[in-house]
């Protein structure tokens, strides 16, 4: 029996979150350039993302881009600018006939001007679909997230729009690059790494984790299904006993 055919849709993770990794390895393995495996990475998010609207999925978020990522050799982060731009003309009509929602989260000041142009153009045309939202994390970092949320709201305070008494674990929801993200159910990376690299600290403080040794552009459907089907096999107790839940 296939992976695909063991997975309960009635039970599917409402959140998927991916680190991508493994694409400089993998290109390496085969004596190329590591951009060659970023280019190859792109199919493995296409046929990713195809998979999980077709199973019924609603939220999708891919690390595309951590903040750290801007300490790369200035040719690969150029070139990988100009990857991103590529992928998004190219996705668009994808997005569109699959009914995909694009969505973006991090420090967009950051990103050159064109590809904000591009991105802004893509978020735009694909805002009304509803069948998944899937959101890039670009210029990503969650301490930089988190260190942007204490700001506002100390500003908030300070200026006696909320009072300290008043924050908690809403208000902070409420200031996050994902303020309109459900929190993650499962956290996948690929490529063999057992980290978490700076991904959404806070969302995933109750995400099943899963590690596969397989590198990002091998990674294929078949994948997606055994992580999900392996996340159905765990108990997701949020704090409480098994007894409790039973």
């Amino acid at each position: 029996m296939s992976f695909k055919e063991q997975i309960n849709t009635s039970r599917l993770p409402n959140h998927i979150a991916i680190i991508m990794d493994g694409n400089g390895r993998w290109a390496k393995k085969r004596g190329r350039l590591r951009m060659f495996g970023h280019e190859n990475g792109t199919k493995s998010v296409s046929r990713t993302v195809e998979a999980a609207a077709e199973l019924g999925v609603s939220h999708m978020t891919l690390y595309a881009f951590s903040t750290e990522n801007w300490n790369r050799p200035k040719l690969e982060v150029q070139t990988l600018m100009k990857l991103l731009i590529k992928s998004l003309r190219k996705e668009i009509e994808t997005l569109q006939k699959n009914n995909i929602k694009l969505n973006a989260i991090g420090n967009m000041d950051a990103l050159p001007n064109k590809v904000l142009i591009e991105l802004n153009e893509v978020i735009e045309k694909t805002k009304t679909n509803n069948r998944l939202v899937l959101t890039l994390a670009l210029s990503y970092g969650s301490r930089e997230e988190l260190v942007s949320v204490v700001k506002e709201i100390s500003d908030k305070v300070k200026n006696n729009i909320i009072s300290k008494e008043k924050i908690d674990e809403s208000v902070i929801n409420e200031h996050l690059y994902t303020q309109n993200l459900p929190d993650v159910d499962l956290l996948i990376r690929t490529s063999g790494e057992q980290r978490i690299s700076n991904f959404l600290l806070w969302q995933i403080a109750y995400a099943e984790l899963y590690f596969t040794n397989v590198l990002w552009p091998d990674f294929t459907k078949e994948d997606l299904y055994q992580a999900i089907v392996n996340y159905q096999k765990r108990e997701r107790r949020f704090g409480k006993t098994s007894e409790q839940l039973n």
